[in-house]
């Protein structure tokens, strides 16, 4: 009798930590927060991912502007992606940013980001860090119309028939 009152006590147990665990999750889940919070944060880290890009785009002019522009320009470019998170749910974006059909764009846009950085800091070539950076745009663009359906074959055709 001991050896089953001890197994439905630990049957219990392993309900408890599981209960526990989907806490946990639950708060790293964007469900956890209400419609409306999650709709305004995702337009603050939006809108400070403009700016920061805008900001970016404005300082490259200045003397020395392109260390600025690569790191506001990639910051910008991370803040609209993180602000997805919102909508989402972290666990679901990555989840999402990693499935077959968005896979390359992901990787591509994600070492392009990593790419300018280290362009414009370990390797001091400024000329590379614009290349990387106009491969964000690209990379970033062809990402976020992954999520519309059709978008990319819309605008495949588009390139098609503009150039034959």
């Amino acid at each position: 009798m001991s050896g089953k009152k001890r197994k439905v006590e630990e049957d219990m147990e392993k309900r408890r930590q599981m209960m526990e665990n989907l806490k946990e999750i639950k708060v790293l889940d964007a469900s956890s927060l209400s419609y409306s919070t999650r709709v305004k944060w995702f337009f603050i880290c939006f809108a400070a991912g403009i700016l920061c890009s805008i900001l970016g785009t404005a300082l490259l002019f200045l003397p020395g502007g392109v260390k600025l522009f690569a790191v506001f320009y990639t910051l910008g470019n991370l803040a609209a992606l993180f602000s997805t998170c919102f909508l989402m749910g972290p666990l679901k974006q990555l989840k999402r940013m990693f499935e077959p059909t968005r896979l390359i764009a992901t990787i591509v846009m994600l070492l392009c980001l990593v790419l300018t950085l280290c362009a414009v800091f370990w390797w001091h070539k400024k000329g590379l860090a614009i290349i990387f950076c106009i491969l964000q745009f690209l990379a970033m663009t062809w990402y976020s119309i992954s999520y519309i359906p059709f978008a990319r074959d819309a605008v495949m055709k588009c390139f098609t028939t503009c150039l034959s």
